[in-house]
C-alpha cells in the first residue's frame, strides 16, 4: 500500500502531564521524531521500556534530505522490525562509477563478496525511512509520541533532568531520569543548555533537484568531476524509488543560495545532464553548505546527544544518517540496562566514548572527501586532475580518488567495554567490529539468530552451559560453506561474546566460564576500572 509520508499531519493532544497537580516523571523522554529518535524510542520500547517521544512538528520530513542508507544500518532497521520494508521499497545498489570530463575514470563494487542478506547501499528518501520507523513506533504500547511538544528549556539535578515543553495550549513541565536528545543540526537542546558544536565550514554551495523522471540511467552511484554539461564543478547522480532521481551540483561558494532554487536556474542544469528533449518534474530542490563539525562530548549529566545535534558532516560518503542511526543503536541498549538497574550510570560513559571516537573517524573521511571534490587552489586541483587521469589505468591511483568514502560502520577498538584477546585471531572480527552476517543451512540469517541481547556464538557440535547470556551454537551442517567460521576464524570450540549492538566485546578458542563472566562485567561497567571512564 502506498502512503504519502509528506502529506501526513499530526493531530496534537492535550497530555494528562499538562494538567497534572505535580510534574509528571519518566524515565527517558526522546526530543525528536526524526530517523535517531525513532531508532532510539523503538529500541528502548523492545527492551522493556517506557518512552516519551517529543517533536515540535505535527509532519515528517519534507523532500528526500537523506537518502542513502548502509548495510549496517539496514542491520539495525531489521533488530528494529522495519528492515523488510525499507528495502522492498528502496532502490539497492553496489556498484558506483567516476567520471572525469567526457570520459569514465573507474567502476567499484561495494559488496563483491556474496553470502550477505542486505545490500551494500539502498536508496530511500528519508520520509520514507520516517513513515516506517513512526508505523513501528505507533505498534509498540510502551512508546507515546506528542507532536507539536517543543522544548524551550532544560535543567537537571543530580537524579532527574526537568524539560519546559511549549504546545498550542501554553507551557508545561515534565521530568525525566534520561533526555536524549536527537532534535538535529540546530538542536535547540544544545542551545538552551548553552552548549556548542565546533568545527570546519567548507567554502562551497551544492544544489540537489530531485527529479521526477523516465530514465535508462542504472542504478548505481555515479560521480563526475569536471563533466562538459557543468564545466568546472562536480555532479552526483542517484536513483531514488517512485521513478525519482538524485541530481547534486557543485555551484561555488559565490553562488546565490536563493536565486539558485529557482526552477529558472535549476532546470537548464537538469537539461544540460539529461539532453534537450528530456521530460522530467521537479519534485524538490534545496541548496546546502556544509561543515564538518562535533560537541566537545555527546553525554552531559542525565543529557545525552545523538545524531546531527552531536556531529554533522558533508554529505559525500552518506555518513550522517548512517552514523546517527549508529549512536541509537549504541545508546538504547545501554540506557536499557542503566534503566533496569542491571548496570551502572557509568555504562553511559562507554556512548560518549565511542560515538565520539566514530564521529572523529566519519569527520575525517568526509574532510578528505571534500578537499579532494572542491580543491582550494590551482596546484590542489592539478593534483586531483592528475590522480583521475592515472586512475583509469592504474590501480593504486584509483585509492587516492575520493568522490567521498562510503559510510562504514566503526570498529570499537579502543572501548573500555572490550575485554583484550588471550588467543590469536585473524581478520576482521576483533573485539569492537561489528559482527558481520552470514547464510545459514535453514534459510536464515545469523544476525537474525543473535537477535538483540548480549549473546554467546559459539562454534561446535554441541552448546556451552554458559549463564546469563543467550547462546547461539553453529554446528559446521548449519554454516554454508563454511562461510561464517571463515568470516570469525572460527574452529571447533570458538566463541564469541557479542553485545546486544551485535558488536563484538570478546573472543576465546575455548568456552571458560570465568572468562565470560569478566567479560559480561567488563562489558556492562561492573568493574572498578569502569568507574573512572
Amino acid at each position: 500500500m502506498h502512503v504519502d509520508y509528506q502529506s501526513l499531519r499530526f493531530e496534537y493532544r492535550r497530555s494528562p502531564d499538562q494538567s497534572a497537580a505535580a510534574v509528571a516523571r519518566h524515565p527517558v523522554v526522546v526530543v525528536g521524531a526524526g530517523p535517531v529518535g525513532l531508532a532510539v524510542a523503538i529500541d528502548l520500547a523492545q527492551a522493556g521500556q517506557r518512552v516519551l517521544l517529543l517533536d515540535d512538528d505535527r509532519s515528517l520530513s519534507n523532500g528526500s534530505r537523506a537518502i542513502c542508507f548502509a548495510k549496517r544500518t539496514l542491520e539495525v532497521f531489521d533488530r528494529l522490525g522495519c528492515g523488510n520494508a525499507m528495502v522492498e521499497k528502496g532502490v539497492t545498489w553496489n556498484l558506483g562509477r567516476v567520471f572525469h570530463r567526457d570520459d569514465p575514470v573507474y567502476s567499484f563494487d561495494l559488496l563483491p563478496e556474496g553470502g550477505h542478506r542486505r545490500p551494500a547501499f539502498i536508496n530511500l528518501q528519508q520520509y520514507y525511512v520516517e513513515g516506517f520507523l513512526l508505523e513501528r513506533a505507533q505498534a509498540l504500547p510502551n512508546i507515546e509520541i506528542r507532536w507539536e511538544n517543543k522544548v524551550t528549556g532544560v535543567s537537571q539535578s543530580a537524579d532527574a533532568v526537568t524539560l519546559t515543553v511549549e504546545t498550542p495550549e501554553g507551557e508545561y513541565c515534565l521530568a525525566a531520569d534520561y533526555l536524549v536528545a536527537a532534535d538535529g543540526a540546530r538542536s535547540p537542546i544544545r542551545k538552551a543548555m548553552g552548549l556548542e558544536s565546533k568545527g570546519r565550514s567548507f567554502r562551497d554551495r551544492f544544489l540537489i533537484a530531485d527529479v521526477k523522471m523516465k530514465a535508462d540511467f542504472p542504478a548505481e552511484r555515479w560521480f563526475w568531476f569536471d563533466p562538459p554539461f557543468h564545466p568546472n564543478q562536480s555532479v552526483l547522480l542517484h536513483s531514488q524509488p517512485d521513478g525519482v532521481w538524485r541530481i547534486d551540483f557543485q555551484l561555488g561558494w559565490d553562488a546565490d543560495p536563493v536565486a539558485e532554487r529557482a526552477p529558472e536556474r535549476v532546470i537548464p542544469r537538469v537539461r544540460a545532464l539529461l539532453g534537450h528533449d528530456a521530460e522530467f518534474e521537479l519534485e524538490w530542490v534545496s541548496i546546502y553548505t556544509f561543515s564538518c563539525l562535533r560537541m566537545e562530548r555527546f553525554r552531559h549529566g542525565r543529557v545525552l546527544f545523538a545524531g546531527d545535534s552531536a556531529h554533522g558532516v558533508s554529505p559525500f560518503g552518506a555518513r550522517g544518517a548512517n552514523s546517527g542511526v549508529q549512536d541509537a543503536e549504541n545508546l538504547a541498549w545501554k540506557l536499557a540496562l542503566v534503566l533496569r538497574g542491571e548496570a551502572p550510570d557509568a555504562l553511559l560513559d562507554s556512548y560518549d566514548s565511542e560515538r565520539v571516537a566514530a564521529a572523529d573517524e566519519n569527520i575525517l573521511n568526509s574532510t578528505r572527501s571534500t578537499d579532494f571534490i572542491t580543491p582550494k587552489n590551482e596546484a590542489s586541483r592539478a593534483f586531483r586532475d592528475a590522480v583521475l587521469d592515472l586512475a583509469k589505468d592504474c590501480a593504486f591511483a584509483r585509492r587516492l580518488v575520493n568522490s567521498g568514502r562510503l559510510s562504514l560502520p566503526s570498529t570499537y577498538r579502543n572501548s573500555p567495554l572490550n575485554t583484550p584477546d588471550d588467543d590469536g585471531f585473524e581478520g576482521a572480527m576483533l573485539p569492537g567490529a561489528p559482527a558481520l552476517d552470514a547464510p545459514l543451512a535453514d534459510g536464515g540469517w545469523l544476525l537474525d539468530r543473535l537477535g538483540g541481547g548480549f549473546t554467546l556464538l559459539h562454534f561446535g557440535d554441541a552448546a556451552p552451559a554458559a549463564q546469563g547470556v543467550r547462546v547461539v551454537n553453529l554446528t559446521p551442517g548449519e554454516d554454508v560453506e563454511g562461510l561464517a567460521a571463515r568470516r570469525y576464524d572460527a574452529r571447533p570450540g570458538t566463541t564469541y561474546l557479542i553485545r546486544p549492538d551485535q558488536h563484538i566485546c570478546a573472543r576465546w578458542r575455548r568456552f571458560d566460564p570465568a572468562k565470560l563472566r569478566a567479560a559480561l562485567d567488563r562489558a556492562t561497567a561492573r568493574v572498578p576500572e569502569m568507574a573512572a571512564c
